[in-house]
């Protein structure tokens, strides 16, 4: 079979960026027997295209992976180069790994698109910063709905919320799930001295960590509030709030001049670290070192960086709105995002209870040992295959 992929968003340094990479590098290591056409408009030295495979390189004014942002769009003219290079290709099935990268494309050839959550039906203001990002974001989610063969999405909550607010019948929805890249493990804590020094974390501090984008609807500026209290109250001594993620060159919509403005404002400068993007062998050390992940969006269509402390062994306080409380089962306390109280409750027990920590810590270690990228990748070549066959029975 000859699968062409859209690897448009193969560099992005967000979560969809990452589910690319991982779940189709270990496609390829699982097929041996399937021809890859890649579909790429920039290649980047930090990401390289993985070897083995064909690469189709489309010539546009801008790099998808910067004009596919929250309030910016795509011209014209890449959008046909990208839909053009696709369509003349001599493949059976085309995947696109991410909706935000999606072009629609008007061809008998069966199309598999990956919709990874509903969060921009949920809650679109906190997605966009106008109606007109919203609606053509709109536009052109409606239109892979319309001419995918099978939508994909990363967990079963997220397939329960897309049917709800896109009206998509479930057996036209799959789940190709998530999980941790193997460098997220337990360290030795004697690893992590150098790197504690660089982002000025004492020794002796409590450590709250979040790792993600800084749009809205992360409800970044609720967790800032939460932790300014405990902070007032002191009942954490030496606690510290660690946000990991790009705030300088995400395309996306961002909270993070305001939640940094709140931060002065507090005078919360000592306590609060913006440590931007980190490379996976930093961010495992900060992981180790955290007493707790904190993930309180209004939306996670899975919630990986939950996915990649439980590996660690630590403990997760997950949003309820995230398939992170199924998935995590003892080793994740779920609280609603709206409920201030609930997450001020949550985290001053969890920093101040070492037993519960502990057992926290090991349930989220065992969870996150059950899920695996290979597990992921045979998902996806199962419904290759299924596509393949109801496209030679049509």
């Amino acid at each position: 079979m000859r699968i062409g992929v859209d690897v448009t968003c193969w560099s992005n340094r967000r979560g969809y960026g990452r589910y690319t990479r991982a779940l189709l590098t270990a496609l390829l290591e699982l097929d041996n027997e399937n021809h890859y056409t890649f579909f790429a408009d920039y290649e980047s030295e930090e990401f390289p295209l993985p070897s083995g495979v064909e690469v189709s390189r489309i010539a546009t004014t801008v790099p998808t992976i910067q004009a596919a942002g929250a309030d910016t769009r795509r011209s014209l003219h890449d959008l046909w180069a990208v839909a053009q290079a696709i369509r003349r290709a001599n493949v059976e099935v085309i995947f696109f790994p991410s909706e935000y990268t999606y072009v629609p494309v008007i061809t008998k050839t069966p199309q598999v698109v990956t919709l990874h959550d509903a969060t921009s039906e949920l809650v679109p203001e906190m997605v966009f910063p106008n109606l007109r990002a919203r609606f053509l974001f709109g536009v052109k989610k409606r239109l892979a709905v319309r001419l995918a063969r099978i939508l994909l999405t990363v967990s079963e909550y997220s397939r329960r919320r897309l049917r709800e607010k896109l009206g998509i019948p479930l057996e036209r929805l799959r789940v190709v799930g998530e999980a941790p890249d193997p460098v997220f493990r337990p360290l030795d804590s004697s690893c992590a001295s150098e790197a504690l020094a660089r982002w000025g974390i004492p020794p002796q501090a409590k450590v709250l960590i979040y790792v993600g984008g800084f749009t809205p609807h992360k409800n970044l500026l609720m967790l800032l509030d939460v932790f300014r209290e405990l902070v007032t109250r002191n009942c954490v001594p030496e606690l510290r709030l660690v946000h990991v993620g790009d705030y300088a060159t995400d395309p996306f919509h961002s909270s993070y001049g305001e939640l940094s403005e709140r931060v002065h404002q507090a005078h919360l400068e000592e306590q609060v670290t913006f440590t931007g993007r980190l490379s996976d062998e930093d961010l495992v050390i900060l992981l180790n070192r955290s007493d707790a992940l904190v993930l309180p969006s209004f939306c996670e269509g899975f919630g990986l960086p939950g996915v990649e402390a439980a590996a660690c062994g630590k403990p997760v306080l997950a949003t309820t709105e995230s398939p992170l409380p199924e998935l995590l089962g003892e080793g994740a306390m779920a609280v609603a995002p709206a409920d201030r109280a609930g997450w001020l409750g949550a985290i001053e027990r969890v920093l101040t209870d070492a037993a519960l920590r502990d057992r926290m810590g090991k349930a989220a270690l065992v969870a996150a040992g059950r899920l695996s990228w290979e597990h992921s990748a045979g998902q996806l070549l199962s419904v290759f295959y299924e596509v393949q066959r109801n496209g030679a029975s049509s």
